[in-house]
């Protein structure tokens, strides 16, 4: 989508003018994967007006490949207004007109499955599958088991507001369980699912994924790895085990956050996604896979928007690498991702 982003605080009533960029969940780890370097496609439709023009032009600045974004002559580009308020906060307002766009008409009918099934990864989101039963249809179908098909990494990325009607948490679980990696926030499952107790709780629902990532906000996240994930390897759903690290894998893994002057929170998931599936790619272990995640999550909490480039790779690898205690004491403030100081040159309390 295009998204509109407030030029000052208060209720979008009251908000004279508005910035405009680019939003969504699955085109924001695109863009995160490949300003840092890797080989990207996005598939998608956009309608045949200005605002197609502008997300195909901007999403293909960070050298993603779009050559296969479908245009839809009869339906337009999805856009959304949002204020400046975090999401989940008192005043927070979002707008969504997406209903008929090009995005939400996606389907197998339209889609060319061979291109998205090409990668090494396929990286779908909850949202998508919420946005029209031909796209949940596209979704189902992208994730079952064939021989052949990519590793899937789904973020569950739950929004009570697009779902249609209440079967929207039980087709996420659904949709969850049939993943090879999955992204869950601990509060989401919550929402979602009712699921209280923390990491072991939402693992026990969903023991199905090779990975389970579970973010659980200001204090870290809870990695589970089973099967063939312990050794190093993660085996798609009808698919050979292809090898994603040089050594077995922790059954569980947790890593603290970083301490962050947060500027804005949209897009914070998508760059944690995009941040641990470029260690996966890389053959990381678990403790550095977190990291990588954290370290792009923070890039996108000290920037306004849903994008923000990530660290290069030379400075994310320094701070990845040091002890516990110099993690721990780490605060990452805008710009940071610029700077090209040591581990211990960073600012910390």
């Amino acid at each position: 989508m295009v998204t509109f982003l407030p030029g000052r605080p208060g209720r979008l009533a009251d908000v004279p003018s508005f910035d405009r960029g680019i939003g969504g969940a699955e085109s924001n780890v695109a863009c995160g994967l490949a300003a840092a370097g890797f080989a990207v496609r996005w598939v998608s439709r956009v309608g045949v007006d200005g605002f197609g023009d502008h997300l195909v032009e901007t999403v293909g600045g960070y050298g993603v490949d779009v050559s296969a974004v479908g245009r839809d002559p009869s339906r337009p580009t999805g856009v959304y207004f949002r204020t400046a308020g975090e999401r989940g906060s008192d005043g927070h307002e979002v707008a969504y007109y997406r209903a008929g766009s090009a995005a939400s008409a996606m389907s197998v009918a339209n889609v060319d499955l061979s291109v998205v099934r090409a990668g090494r990864v396929l990286h779908l989101s909850g949202i998508t599958a919420a946005l029209s039963s031909e796209c949940l249809e596209l979704v189902r179908e992208l994730m079952s088991p064939a021989a052949g098909r990519p590793l899937v990494s789904f973020d569950v990325n739950h929004r009570a507001g697009l779902w249609r009607d209440a079967d929207g948490p039980r087709v996420l679980l659904e949709l969850a369980r049939g993943a090879d990696i999955v992204f869950v926030g601990e509060d989401e499952a919550e929402e979602a699912w009712g699921v209280t107790g923390g990491p072991p709780a939402i693992r026990a629902v969903l023991p199905e994924p090779s990975v389970l990532v579970v973010k659980q906000g200001g204090r870290g996240a809870t990695a589970f790895v089973s099967g063939a994930a312990e050794r190093g390897q993660i085996a798609p759903r009808g698919g050979a085990a292809r090898r994603y690290g040089p050594a077995p894998l922790e059954p569980v893994t947790f890593v603290s956050a970083l301490d962050v002057d947060v500027v804005a929170t949209t897009g914070a998931g998508d760059a944690f996604a995009a941040g641990f599936l470029s260690a996966t790619l890389r053959g990381l272990p678990m403790r550095d896979r977190l990291r990588y995640g954290h370290l792009w999550a923070a890039a996108a909490l000290t920037a306004p928007g849903d994008l923000a480039p990530p660290p290069s790779r030379a400075h994310a690898d320094r701070l990845v690498a040091v002890g516990d205690d110099v993690w721990g004491r780490l605060r990452l403030g805008p710009g940071w991702t610029q700077a090209a100081a040591a581990p211990e040159e960073v600012r910390t309390p």
